[in-house]
């Protein structure tokens, strides 16, 4: 009743919204880059609460099923394919014992994919998330990104029985994914003035709303770094370390901003230009090395009523998808 790993891809590490209430011990948060496609793939799989999906990077895993599980895949399209055969994102589908999963060449629109599976991975919460924090070796599987020949156990398999009827009376349900859950790609990535905006030069505020700028090869899970104009305060101070979030923009003495991500640490002492609106989040966490980012500032009560329509939205989707659950309830395999 577990998933096995036959190649690991780039980067697989398991994720979920991340490690709550730590940060003034100094525990990140850690949790899924795209909170975005990870909660969706949860929906879709029939999921409610928030179990721990797999985020691959760039290029995925390939994956054997020992047992019969009803899984979802959003986020980036990383050219999935069952046994061979191509296979759609936003759905939830079937796959059988001994069933391979696996991912093709490098998606032409974002950098992340998120794997769902019914029931969840059976994953051992610490400090309340099964979030996987790389660097400092916990949560997840082990602690670290999957390997070769590593198993994780299932917690709610499919019994394996009607495994046809079931296929296509779920490919039968319809629910609409509402645009803003759909992960376009925006012209623009929308941000609030951060507490030290108008500490920055009038020249450096322009240019971080008109300039161009480039995510840099050195980014990770913890931050992306830009190259682009030069960023400077009018008068340069020292400053107290902060605490640090989710999309943060700082900017260090050399003038080139970096955006805090996931894996953040949990305070900062750089000037802070901007911050990301949390709606955006997702749209930044698929941006890959080289790709040129524009900002745009909108106002706090913008930002509000934008984050209000995706929870809505959200709310929406799990109440139409309620007929999914309904099916696999009895599909389920009984503890033991």
């Amino acid at each position: 009743m577990s998933v096995t790993v036959i190649k690991p891809g780039m980067l697989s590490s398991f994720q979920d919204r991340g490690r709550d209430g730590y940060q003034h011990e100094g525990i990140p948060a850690a949790g899924a880059m795209d909170e975005r496609a990870h909660r969706l793939a949860n929906a879709l799989a029939g999921n409610s609460g928030d179990p721990a999906t797999l985020e691959m990077t760039l290029l995925g895993p390939t994956l054997r099923f020992d047992a019969p599980a009803c899984f979802a895949l959003t986020g980036a399209d990383l050219g999935a394919t069952l046994n061979g055969r191509d296979i759609p994102l936003h759905r939830p589908l079937v796959a059988r014992a001994g069933d391979t999963l696996a991912f093709g060449a490098r998606p032409a629109v974002g950098v992340r994919g998120y794997l769902a599976v019914h029931g969840g991975f059976a994953l051992p919460a610490v400090m309340g998330s099964e979030a996987t924090y790389l660097r400092s070796g916990f949560g997840g599987f082990q602690g670290r990104a999957l390997a070769k020949g590593d198993r994780i156990a299932l917690r709610a398999p499919l019994d394996g029985h009607g495994l046809d009827a079931l296929q296509a009376a779920l490919w039968d349900i319809r629910a609409y994914l509402p645009g803003t859950l759909g992960g376009q790609r925006r012209g623009a990535i929308r941000f609030l003035p951060g507490m030290h905006w108008e500490e920055f030069s009038a020249a450096t505020r322009q240019a971080f709303t008109d300039a161009e700028f480039r995510v840099s090869p050195q980014s990770d899970r913890m931050g992306y770094r830009l190259t682009g104009p030069a960023l400077s305060m009018s008068r340069p101070r020292q400053m107290l370390s902060e605490a640090a979030s989710f999309g943060t923009v700082q900017v260090p003495a050399g003038g080139e901003a970096i955006i805090l991500m996931a894996d953040r640490q949990t305070t900062g002492g750089y000037p802070k230009i901007a911050q990301i609106a949390t709606v955006d989040l997702p749209a930044l966490a698929q941006s890959a090395p080289g790709q040129a980012l524009r900002f745009q500032l909108i106002s706090l009560d913008d930002a509000q009523r934008l984050d209000a329509g995706r929870e809505h939205a959200f709310m929406q989707l799990q109440e139409a998808l309620a007929p999914l659950r309904a099916l696999l309830a009895p599909a389920t395999r009984k503890p033991q």
